[in-house]
């Protein structure tokens, strides 16, 4: 709208004083071209109501919510996961494998040196060994709470311990009535009764001190999960290293009992036959991922959500 003034019976559109031809009031001394400039805006531009207005198209209060309940399902499926991955399956999972007792024999290795982290250990193998099993528990050595193998013993070619039953322990299906557990450098195997523990042998359960030097062994160790059928090769092996007095010895025999009776391998090989719970343990990796960008994602898109209070 544009507000004209005539040359005759003129008056100011703010006081309503006459005016005679001029560009400003007599009166209260507006200038008509900037008033009447005014009313057209006015006029024209569209009326806002208070409240939000974001100067963005992102929807920023659904994608907060989105992220919301992707965190809750997440975590959801990172407590079921945890536990289903670590559930040890049927007797049957594991019957087109035949799991005899481990093969030990006379190596004609001497004994030799290595060097690790700057450490020179001396290994002196014992027998050749071979065995195929189940892992029932195992422990990494470079755990936070172990305290024992790279602070006090400086032991870095030791990186995990596996717990394997074997033979009819395995078939038997016993082991589902039981529970296993890794400590720093044991082996626990709990019974809920008396018939159980004399169903199971401990003659068929093996604590192995794993030696490793090949970087390809390291990467599939690392790999291992409960359950799985694994085979390795290596020697029975006593070692030591330069700093101070550190030694561990190893048993060559299945049927001893208690401190000493772990076996101390030197893997050549190392392969997972069969895994136990892959779809669970990937699960448990995407809900870790998952958790972790939506309670990243939240707090962003709270802060950087452009919204103000408009007038």
């Amino acid at each position: 709208m544009r507000l004209e003034l005539e040359e005759n019976g003129s008056t100011c559109p703010k006081c309503g004083a006459p005016q005679q031809n001029g560009i400003s009031c007599i009166r209260c001394g507006i200038v008509f071209h900037k008033i009447s400039g005014t009313a057209a805006r006015s006029t024209n531009s569209p009326v806002q109501s208070p409240g939000y207005r974001s100067e963005h198209n992102l929807p920023f209060a659904t994608l907060i919510r989105l992220s919301q309940l992707i965190l809750l399902c997440s975590l959801f499926l990172l407590v079921l996961s945890y536990h289903y991955q670590d559930v040890l399956p049927p007797a049957d999972f594991y019957a087109d494998v035949e799991l005899s007792d481990p093969v030990q024999s006379k190596t004609s290795l001497a004994p030799f040196k290595v060097r690790s982290s700057d450490i020179i250990y001396t290994i002196t193998p014992l027998q050749n060994y071979r065995l195929q099993g189940v892992v029932v528990s195992y422990h990494n050595s470079d755990a936070w709470w172990d305290i024992y193998h790279h602070r006090s013993w400086q032991d870095f070619i030791n990186i995990k311990d596996i717990c394997v039953i074997w033979g009819e322990n395995v078939s038997s299906g016993i082991y589902l009535n039981m529970a296993f557990k890794n400590s720093t450098w044991t082996c626990w195997a709990y019974w809920p009764d008396t018939e159980t523990a004399r169903r199971f042998s401990m003659h068929q359960l093996s604590n192995n001190h794993l030696l490793v030097l090949d970087e390809n062994i390291r990467e599939k160790l690392d790999q291992v999960e409960i359950g799985d059928l694994i085979r390795l090769s290596g020697v029975l092996a006593s070692y030591s290293h330069s700093n101070g007095q550190f030694y561990r010895g190893t048993s060559t025999s299945r049927t001893d009992t208690g401190n000493g009776a772990c076996e101390t391998i030197l893997l050549t090989e190392f392969d997972i036959v069969k895994s136990a719970n892959p779809g669970w343990q990937r699960l448990n990796t995407v809900a870790w991922w998952l958790c972790a960008v939506s309670l990243i994602l939240i707090p962003v898109l709270i802060v950087r959500a452009p919204v103000r209070w408009s007038d």
